[in-house]
């Protein structure tokens, strides 16, 4: 894949690709201000709880390249736009983990001039995006060792490299499993209201060479009850400390019947996706999107006129029905998370809006 996220320090503009118009038309959203990043966040412009990290991490240095010392308001404006970024969207708890970190810095040297905290904070967030294609690509090792040569299998929403730095998380592992001589298909679930199966997991890996098949969500039971399903693997924008994990809509329904066929079904997710502030999965903020996503599909609407639609984002799917955990630290039953691990960026993890 070619890199989605590109940071121009010199210009103090952060260009996305603009993922509402794949894979139809390849183009490019430039951010300037925290406005534009609230809203490529919002508006999924950006999505995927990695991506969402690195991305907040740049938002916070367009805060700091447009803030200036010499303001009355200074610098209680740029810790205003910093909340403002952490509240953008709820349930990824990336978003407000990226921001605290870039925070945490500002308040170990709260003297530090501002130029030297935007060149401190740029280092930090390229550092960052760096490292999450590192903790991808470890991550795709680690799983891709739990599955076998031929295997078909099944993914839900989109956790490629679109979804993070680079690389990816659920499709991280399969392109490591393919990049290890695995002969894998891909069974990619459409993922209905905002289809980022069948318009972004199907683009990646058919970029890629990878052999993949867009299926209809409601067909997931017919297909495992076939034996045509050997292993489900998705990503998640939270994982609780008991291991429920909440992922985009409809992933509790796979993982249901996953048990049902005793599939396999593996999270993806790098560890700082790991929220020990959050007990279980009953706590974790589930976000209510526009309802124009189920009533409309792109500008063509397919409800009658006046009938209501709910358009939860996401769903959590209990630790009991998650056969293991895979992060860039290894390989975890959702019941055994190890709590923070010394030397890795959970170190520096602060509790969201403290």
């Amino acid at each position: 894949m070619q890199p989605h996220i590109l940071f121009q320090p010199k210009a103090h503009e952060l260009h996305l690709l603009d993922q509402r118009l794949l894979p139809g038309r390849e183009e490019w959203f430039i951010c300037r201000n925290i406005a534009d990043i609230v809203y490529a966040l919002k508006e999924m412009v950006v999505r995927g709880a990695p991506a969402i990290g690195v991305t907040a991490a740049y938002g916070c240095c367009l805060a700091a390249a447009h803030a200036d010392p010499n303001d009355p308001d200074w610098p209680h404006g740029l810790e205003r736009e910093l909340d403002v970024l952490a509240q953008a969207r709820p349930t990824a708890v990336n978003l407000a983990w990226a921001v605290n970190l870039m925070r945490q810095t500002w308040r170990t040297y709260p003297d530090l001039p501002l130029e030297e905290l935007r060149r401190a904070w740029i280092e930090q967030a390229m550092a960052l995006h760096r490292q999450d294609e590192a903790d991808n690509r470890a991550m795709g090792a680690h799983g891709a060792a739990l599955l076998k040569d031929g295997d078909s299998v099944m993914t839900h929403c989109n956790a490629g490299a679109l979804a993070t730095g680079a690389y990816g998380t659920a499709l991280g592992v399969i392109r490591a499993a393919v990049e290890a001589g695995k002969r894998i298909q891909v069974l990619a679930n459409e993922t209905r209201p905002f289809l980022q199966g069948a318009r972004l997991t199907a683009y990646e890996l058919a970029r890629d060479g990878i052999p993949v098949t867009v299926c209809c969500d409601n067909a997931v039971g017919l297909l495992m009850a076939k034996g045509m399903v050997q292993a489900v693997v998705v990503g998640a924008d939270r994982v609780a400390a008991n291991g429920d994990a909440a992922n985009k809509i409809g992933t509790y329904t796979v993982a249901v019947l996953a048990k049902r066929h005793n599939v396999p079904f593996y999270v993806v997710v790098p560890f700082s996706t790991i929220d020990f502030a959050t007990p279980t999965g009953a706590e974790i903020p589930i976000e209510e999107r526009t309802p124009r996503e189920v009533t409309h599909i792109q500008d063509r609407m397919i409800t009658p006129q006046g009938v209501p639609a709910l358009n939860f984002a996401f769903d959590v799917t209990p630790a009991e029905l998650i056969t293991a955990i895979i992060t860039e630290k290894g390989v975890f039953e959702p019941g055994r998370l190890p709590g923070r691990l010394p030397g890795s960026l959970m170190d520096a993890f602060v509790t969201p809006n403290p």
